[in-house]
């Protein structure tokens, strides 16, 4: 199982949420991040970075965009907003039957946005991650149990 989450610009919410799901360590699964405007090798943000240190989890440092290779690889591409999954369906539209919210992929909400937490500081990247987090343990349980 190849999962692709998607961001805006792969520094903050989409590498925090793949390395939640990397440490996991969910035998089958292999997981990706990317981002819709992103540029290939920049620094993930700092406060990502601290929090995902904090965790002790393993992690991508450095940022990459959304590319038709990574799409192909993946079973299940989750966004963070609806407006993300928006633009990447106008762009790839053959992607349509695989691409998710992460929020409602993982039934929290219908529709519904994580948190951005670019620009705040320490604690504002700490509530995204606790919000990551949740939706990362129900995506687990999803996986061990074959709802996927």
């Amino acid at each position: 199982m190849n999962i692709y989450l998607i961001c805006t610009g792969n520094t903050c919410r989409s590498p925090m949420a793949e390395a939640i799901l990397r440490s996991k360590e969910l035998g089958n699964v292999t997981v990706r991040s990317a981002g819709i405007h992103a540029q290939d090798g920049q620094p993930i943000s700092l406060n990502a970075k601290t929090l995902i240190e904090e965790a002790d989890m393993p992690y991508t440092p450095w940022s990459r965009a959304v590319s038709s290779e990574g799409l192909e690889w993946a079973d299940i591409v989750l966004t963070m907003t609806g407006a993300h999954k928006m633009e990447l369906l106008y762009r790839y539209p053959e992607v349509k039957e695989k691409t998710f919210t992460l929020k409602s992929f993982v039934e929290l909400e219908l529709d519904g946005d994580v948190q951005d937490p670019f620009g705040g500081n320490l604690e504002t990247y700490r509530q995204t991650f606790g919000e990551l987090s949740q939706m990362m343990d129900r995506l687990k349980q999803k996986l061990t149990e074959g709802q996927v």
